[in-house]
């Protein structure tokens, strides 16, 4: 069974659309237009894809919970077992056809467990009404910074794995902005990490990303690169705002 909604709608969403600077690797979401910008020929400005959002399933909770390490479930500190992961997703703004850091907006980031169960969440195969394991929010920093630790996550069916994030910002001119997605990783690289202790004891993934349909509407643009790191794995993920 599958814990998702359907996808969120078309690439080009009326809530917002996201492009993509080729050339820096930074995204760009672009909220209340329909129309990315893009730099036509013999005009200087970053050169922009549409890189989609994805849906944000049935199980987003706003716990608010503000904190980095999203490890532990507060009502009982318990902190749950798997491959730790440092996650930074990276905010901007675009100003001028620029990027410049956007402090001040709130970041969160949610998804299963190692066994793939969520946390607060009642389902036919699992009640944790209650438990707010690996959920939590950042405001980015100065640097347009949110630092996440968690764990890498497991599988359920239906789904590839997948972490979700939503993005959040104060009111701009008597508007505020939204943008929620899903970050993904290499099919290898999961292979490998499910083979370890608890991950292992769930069996072989039923699922893979092309074999996703969420991961199908644009999740090749959405892919984590993750680095070894002393204890797990570390990966950042930049994204940008044009909240004009």
């Amino acid at each position: 069974m599958t814990h998702e909604n359907g996808p969120a709608g078309p690439l080009l969403s009326r809530r917002a659309v996201v492009t993509f600077l080729g050339a820096t690797g930074v995204a760009l979401l672009m909220a209340g237009s329909l129309k990315p910008r893009r730099a036509g020929a013999g005009t200087r400005g970053p050169s922009c894809v549409v890189r989609p959002m994805q849906t944000d399933g049935p199980y987003f909770v706003d716990e608010r919970l503000n904190r980095s390490d999203i490890r532990p479930d507060p009502t009982d500190g318990r902190v749950k077992p798997g491959t730790p992961l440092a996650l930074t997703l990276l905010v901007s703004r675009l100003n001028d056809g620029d990027c410049q850091p956007l402090p001040g907006a709130q970041v969160d980031i949610w998804h299963c467990d190692a066994l793939g169960v969520y946390s607060d969440v009642q389902d036919p195969g699992f009640n944790t009404i209650g438990q707010k394991f690996l959920r939590g929010y950042q405001i980015t920093d100065a640097h347009g910074s949110a630092r996440f630790v968690t764990v890498y996550p497991g599988w359920y069916p239906g789904r590839t794995v997948h972490i979700h994030f939503k993005i959040r910002t104060a009111p701009v001119a008597q508007r505020s902005f939204e943008f929620t997605s899903q970050l993904y990783f290499d099919d290898l690289l999961t292979d490998r990490v499910h083979t370890a202790p608890p991950y292992a004891s769930k069996g072989p993934r039923t699922s893979r990303n092309q074999h996703d349909w969420i991961f199908r509407h644009g999740g090749d643009q959405l892919m984590l690169t993750p680095t070894t790191s002393a204890d797990g794995y570390a990966a950042s993920f930049a994204i940008g705002l044009q909240l004009s």
